[in-house]
């Protein structure tokens, strides 16, 4: 059977009813989506006790004063000890960069943090420990029953707009307003 959907390079929005809390007010960017299922980052929470200085420092990434020091996000609940860097696509790695349509790339290897513990880096980018994962039809069940929402991810959406605000501007980019969700799925 072939697949239709592919949400690959798009955002999924999850909805005030969404059983799991982890993903509560979430923005996902789906990296890769497939009829052998998902894998996406959770880009609107950051971890809030651990920064990219932190980071390299625990991985013994020398770190120059001048690099950004941007905060570390939860990308989800599986492989937590696993980091991935979703970024803009002026950086490819010299091992292994998966390049995602829409000018956005995504790396999971330590040349990418030795690059920003240079200054090197990306010019955007969102470092990530996790990821959100979903196995076949799984992602298109949870969206059917109306777990999820899907809007285009764009620059500005996923690099500029700060974190607390990207679940509701990204609500809004498909003209959808939080105060008129409800957690409540239904069948007309």
């Amino acid at each position: 059977m072939k697949q239709e959907l592919d949400l690959t390079g798009k955002l999924l929005i999850a909805m005030p009813g969404m059983g799991d809390p982890r993903f509560a007010k979430a923005l996902v960017f789906m990296c890769a989506h497939s009829e052998d299922g998902g894998m996406g980052l959770v880009i609107n929470k950051p971890t809030g006790d651990i920064s990219l200085s932190q980071l390299l420092e625990q991985l013994e990434i020398p770190m120059e004063p001048q690099a950004p020091n941007p905060p570390v996000y939860f990308g989800g609940p599986v492989e937590t000890g696993r980091g991935f860097v979703l970024h803009s696509n002026d950086f490819t790695s010299a091992l292994n960069s998966m390049q995602i349509d829409g000018g956005f790339a995504l790396t999971a290897t330590m040349d990418v943090l030795e690059e920003m513990g240079r200054g090197l880096g990306p010019a955007h980018s969102i470092v990530a420990l996790g990821y959100a994962g979903w196995g076949p039809g799984q992602l298109e069940g949870e969206i059917a029953e109306n777990g999820w929402l899907t809007c285009d991810a764009t620059y500005d959406l996923v690099f500029g707009t700060e974190p607390d605000a990207q679940w509701e501007a990204a609500l809004n980019s498909i003209g959808v307003g939080a105060l008129t969700l409800s957690a409540d799925a239904g069948r007309a």
